[in-house]
């Protein structure tokens, strides 16, 4: 069953869902806002013995997760069940550890969005790469998070 099963197109629902979904829970990753029109979401992870490393900073792996699903789904939520949305692809470069909460803001303008749409119709395959910077609780830069969006239109039946 997926989230927009569960929770709708209500934002806070899914800010709730995410917030006690496990996946994310287990790593401290809270989602302190999702806008209610899905244009912005702002993720916290506190660093605890559950997501530290060996040398007792924020395991890469949860850095890296802390973003997983954000971008699919501000983007589909925005564009309706008519379009297919995927993660295609990802990568982050460490920049500097992370020793307290780090903090990223994932955005997904209206115009982003309307340009997704207009590149993926009749079907037409769309891929987008985005980057998220992730950041310490002073602003220092932690981490630089780059995904890649597919988007399509859906096919509609003859």
């Amino acid at each position: 069953m997926s989230g927009i099963d569960l929770w709708g197109t209500d934002a806070a629902a899914h800010a709730e869902g995410f917030n006690s979904w496990p996946t994310l829970a287990t790593q401290g990753v809270k989602v302190v806002e999702l806008a209610d029109d899905f244009t912005r979401a702002v993720i916290r992870m506190d660093i605890t013995e559950e997501n530290a490393n060996y040398m007792g900073t924020a395991f890469g792996g949860s850095l890296f997760s802390m973003l997983d699903p954000f971008l699919v789904i501000l983007s589909v939520n925005q564009l309706g069940g008519d379009y297919v949305v995927w993660d295609k692809a990802a990568e982050i470069e460490f920049i500097a550890p992370g020793v307290s909460s780090v903090h990223a803001t994932i955005e997904m303008p209206p115009e982003t969005v309307a340009e997704l749409r207009q590149a993926a119709e009749g079907g037409k395959k769309v891929l987008r790469w985005f980057e998220i910077p992730i950041t310490a609780e002073d602003g220092s830069l932690v981490a630089n998070v780059r995904r890649q969006l597919y988007v399509r239109e859906r096919r509609k039946d003859a």
